[in-house]
């Protein structure tokens, strides 16, 4: 089947993009509701999290992307794969994640990604960028003790903001790390290795 099209980048301030979601229920997408929870945030195509599926079985992943129709064509995919473990869901992580999450079993939730986030370049777009202070209240609010949020980008500027908002949470521990921890890359990723290019990652954890 082609790949699907879709816009790169969207306005997550646009008045379509500003829905409250529903909650999330864990028992009605997983097979096993008490597996340990991946949690990644603007998932993209999904492809990250659709191997991690299939290497971990042992875990359930749960993708959060803003552009709908990918989230459309990741779940069919993994319905295809029959990965019990998988599951995305259509929602803009900026405004809404609070109330996605709200339901969501205490200590269950062991690790989150936030990869190659969109930068906005222009400043008049600053407040279009994905990783605010709200966000990482919910994200920490949820994640389970020892828990851990692994943080990369290739752009400099971006790695600064995000990790200096990061670091304002006080139940949140930095590591630092040369590599990525998980055996599975993003396109992104490799794109950037091929290129020789640096990469910026952090992981915190809940202390």
């Amino acid at each position: 089947m082609p790949r699907v099209r879709v816009h790169q980048h969207v306005n997550p301030l646009a008045p379509y993009f500003r829905f409250v979601p529903k909650p999330i229920e864990i028992n009605a997408i997983f097979a096993d509701s008490e597996l340990p929870l991946f949690f990644d945030i603007g998932c993209a195509r999904g492809k990250f999290l659709l191997k991690m599926a299939e290497m971990f079985p042992q875990q359930n992943f749960l993708g959060v992307e803003i552009r709908e129709v990918l989230v459309t064509e990741a779940n069919r995919i993994a319905k295809e794969r029959n990965l019990t473990n998988l599951h995305y869901e259509f929602c803009n992580a900026m405004v809404a994640l609070d109330k996605l999450l709200e339901n969501l079993p205490e200590n269950l939730l062991q690790n989150v990604a936030i990869q190659f986030s969109d930068p906005w370049f222009k400043k008049k777009h600053a407040k279009r960028r994905m990783v605010n202070a709200e966000l990482i209240e919910t994200v920490v609010r949820h994640l389970a003790h020892g828990g851990k949020i692994f943080v990369q980008t290739d752009i400099e500027f971006l790695a600064e903001e995000m990790f200096e908002l990061f670091r304002a949470n006080k139940n949140l521990q930095e590591i630092e790390i040369a590599t990525n921890p998980f055996p599975v890359k993003t396109e992104r990723e490799s794109a950037v290795e091929e290129k020789g290019l640096p990469i910026y990652r952090r992981i915190f954890e809940r202390i």
